[in-house]
């Protein structure tokens, strides 16, 4: 536990001030409507949307989850999450447009323009509990539990003390201030969680025990941890880091926040956006701020945790008072915090704050979503006003944030959260691709892949919890079986069932593609989504590569990248 001065404590207490007032000055636009309340009246700009999704997707457990990678499996550990790059920019060279230009209030009303008949309106209801709670749920409980550990250490407090307390603050201004809410106070979030790590970091590397970034490269524990490319002769590091991720991975699960296709909270934004220019150029500044600019702080942090505390056992015995179901190697960030002065901690707490609330209030507001536009106003009262609409919104928040604080006292770390998640969703992402181009996919493909993934996700997952596992199986080839059963399962589904009727699949196509051929300028568009990946990967290893000291590819890659950007810019108008 860190003592916290005066500065510290100001600084907390300034930033809930201000993220309250945030929400009490734009409650009563917020409350006009569900539309105002949920999508900011569809005028939202490119730089505040792309900013509330890079800060949304940094939640409290994410500088968590990548020192845990780096400390079981060094830099290149993270290629299990940075692979979704080509999810991403698929979404932005090729979706992005089509669902601004839907015009719809949340993606799942998607279902009823696609499909038709009952099973399109069943199928709709049916994803809006299981996404919007079920599916948030599981997802706020591992940003709960991540808020819960750095609270345990930095902090002293318990995981039911620091969720009451983070609780209510959040559900407060989330049920205020609507979407635009969340995007104002996630732009303030970014800015303090971004000079809180980076600012941390710097202290952390040239602390007496680290002794600057060149004794930190050049440690015993660190040295053999740097590539950023996996060890290709290492078969099982190459399996399960390199060739799962981009043989498979990326195309064929759906996780929030990179769904293929683009869905979810992303989606969402893209739906804020003032036009379809807006839509594309907030999803690419994303991804780009997501996998590029944001992660190397956390890394270094990671490679120096190594050093002050270079095994689990030696984090649990610094802070013996932590709990025994909350021990792991991602509480190692926390830890480090603990090293930073009077004033710094204060700024990185509330950074941490910052991440959790963000995360958080943009989880309640879309799941709220969901449950108000998708479940309530679309099957249990079809006439209800938008005061009603914007009065259930605010109570579905509190009933999700109170259910996903509960279920975080089930779950362990932040690498459980990731890995439960991809196997909901393994198998079902080459459906969301391709369900916008390919015609004979019908709502029964839908229901066939998330009920067929779910079970397959909740054997693994009981049999992982078991003394002694029935199946002996490794998470990589869990993951390919649940991959081939699903996808194989929704294929021969759509097969053997009935088409989407002509006249519906019509409308949606005029609605989405106007008069254009679908198809046109694939090329171009598979041009963009090619130097958006080469362009962010080359930007993101020049930096780790300035950061070892290797000028020479830093240099290199920093030229590929603005090559790619060139190249991007030039083509733009064919592209986009």
């Amino acid at each position: 536990m860190v003592n916290l001065s005066g500065l510290d404590i100001g600084i907390i207490i300034a930033f809930f001030i201000v993220t309250l007032c945030i929400g009490i000055w734009v409650s009563k636009q917020a409350g006009k409507n569900s539309a105002e309340f949920f999508l900011s009246g569809r005028n939202m700009p490119w730089w505040l949307l792309g900013v509330s999704m890079v800060a949304t997707t940094f939640a409290a457990d994410t500088p968590g989850l990548v020192t845990e990678l780096v400390r079981k499996d060094g830099v290149s550990g993270n290629w299990v999450w940075w692979a979704f790059l080509l999810t991403g920019m698929l979404t932005v060279f090729f979706y992005a447009k089509l669902w601004r230009k839907s015009g719809i209030s949340t993606d799942l009303e998607f279902y009823e323009l696609r499909y038709s008949g009952k099973p399109a309106s069943f199928l709709r209801g049916f994803r809006a509990i299981y996404l919007g709670v079920v599916f948030n749920i599981i997802t706020m409980a591992g940003v709960c539990l991540a808020g819960a550990k750095i609270a345990n250490i930095l902090l002293g407090l318990s995981q039911s003390d620091a969720l009451l307390y983070s609780s209510i603050i959040v559900v407060i201004y989330s049920s205020l201030g609507g979407l635009k809410g969340v995007l104002i106070t996630d732009f303030i979030q970014f800015i303090i969680a971004m000079v809180g790590s980076i600012w941390a970091t710097i202290y952390i590397v040239n602390l007496p025990e680290i002794g600057g970034m060149q004794n930190l490269l050049a440690h015993e524990n660190v040295v053999d941890r740097l590539d950023i490319l996996p060890d290709f002769s290492n078969s099982e590091v190459l399996i399960t880091l390199f060739i799962i991720p981009f043989a498979v991975q990326w195309w064929s699960t759906w996780y929030p926040g990179a769904e293929p296709g683009g869905g979810g909270y992303i989606a969402q934004r893209m739906l804020a956006a003032k036009d379809e220019k807006h839509a594309t150029w907030a999803t690419l500044f994303f991804n780009f701020a997501h996998y590029a600019l944001r992660p190397w702080p956390w890394i270094v942090v990671g490679l120096a945790s190594l050093v002050v505390f270079p095994s689990l056992e030696s984090i649990n015995t610094a802070f013996p008072n932590l709990n025994a179901d909350m021990q792991g190697h991602d509480v190692a960030y926390a830890a480090m915090m603990t090293y930073l002065p009077a004033g710094l901690i204060g700024i990185v707490l509330t950074s941490l704050i910052a991440a959790f609330m963000s995360t958080i209030s943009t989880q309640l507001n879309w799941g709220s979503s969901y449950v108000v536009n998708d479940f309530y106003a679309r099957f249990v009262n079809k006439e209800a006003s938008e005061k009603q609409k914007v009065f259930i919104g605010r109570i579905s928040t509190v009933v999700l944030m109170v259910c996903a604080a509960l279920f975080s006292f089930y779950i362990k770390s932040a690498k459980d959260v990731f890995d439960l998640l991809l196997q909901i969703g393994a198998g079902t992402g080459l459906l969301f691709i391709m369900r916008w181009f390919w015609n004979r996919i019908n709502p029964y493909s839908e229901i066939a892949a998330m009920v067929i993934s779910f079970i397959i996700a909740v054997i693994f997952f009981i049999n992982g919890k078991l003394d002694t596992p029935w199946l002996e199986i490794k998470s990589y080839w869990q993951l390919i079986l649940g991959v081939l059963i699903t996808t194989i399962g929704w294929v021969i589904v759509t097969l053997l069932t009935t088409k989407t009727d002509v006249e519906t699949i019509h409308e949606f196509e005029d609605l989405v593609f106007g008069e254009e051929d679908k198809f046109k300028n694939f090329k171009f568009k598979i041009l963009g989504f090619l130097l958006g990946i080469i362009g962010t990967y080359s930007f993101l290893f020049a930096t780790g590569y300035f950061i070892y000291g290797d000028i020479n590819r830093g240099i290199a890659l920093s030229a590929a990248s603005i090559t790619c950007v060139s190249i991007l810019v030039r083509n733009w108008k064919k592209i986009a």
